[in-house]
């Protein structure tokens, strides 16, 4: 439980800092800026796999549970479990969000700016880069230590930085489906659930191609 219990509040911490940086902006008259939220993401991935890192691997991230599952590093048995918590953290922050905002339109919510597919192609290749640090990273399902922290903090905040203004840079399905479901757009909401799920498993044979035995060892080593 005490797993769970992390994951749930690191999924909450997450969609709280991440999309209140996005309601806040946009109440602000884009005081907090477009950079500002993109490094709100990667700062509060970074303190979140700080804090719980080494309680649960601090996956805030179906996705990335998924993934994990996929690759053999965690037990497909707790999957529900992760994904449950993950989800309902998300979605109380989301709710608590709509109780401080209850004008704001979308909650922070991911939306493409452009067609569908460009939206999903985005999502699906820049969650596989996500995935393939984090397994490069990560001890067998646990993402913790700074180091880690800081490669996984930095890819979310690069790609939300690019990529935020097309497609929302979610790579995350509780991330956009929580203000999805408080906010009431749920029309594009199944790109952001479909396309983080197969970009993380794409990860996965990228992931072990790299570190196969046989691999060339870098020039010099």
């Amino acid at each position: 439980m005490n797993r769970l219990l992390a994951e749930l509040l690191g999924t909450f911490c997450l969609v709280f800092a991440g999309t209140g940086a996005i309601i806040s902006n946009d109440a602000s008259g884009g005081a907090v800026t477009h950079v500002g939220i993109a490094i709100t993401f990667g700062l509060i991935v970074l303190a979140m796999i700080q804090a719980f890192g080494d309680v649960s691997g601090a996956h805030l991230n179906p996705a990335v549970s998924i993934a994990f599952a996929a690759a053999g590093r965690f037990a497909v048995r707790d999957l529900p479990g992760y994904i449950g918590a993950q989800l309902v953290g998300a979605l109380l922050a989301s709710l608590l969000l709509r109780l401080l905002f209850p004008s704001h339109a979308t909650l922070g919510a991911t939306l493409p700016s452009g067609p569908w597919w460009q939206s999903f192609v985005l999502e699906v290749v820049l969650t596989a880069v996500l995935m393939m640090v984090i397994l490069a990273v990560s001890t067998g399902s646990r993402e913790k230590g700074l180091l880690a922290g800081v490669a996984i903090a930095s890819v979310v905040a690069l790609e939300a930085m690019w990529a935020g203004p097309i497609c929302g840079a979610s790579m995350n399905p509780a991330r956009s489906l929580a203000p999805a479901i408080a906010s009431g757009r749920l029309g594009e909401v199944w790109i952001y659930v479909a396309a983080p799920c197969l970009g993380a498993l794409i990860a996965v044979p990228l992931a072990m191609a790299t570190r196969a035995r046989g691999s060339s060892a870098p020039a010099g080593a």
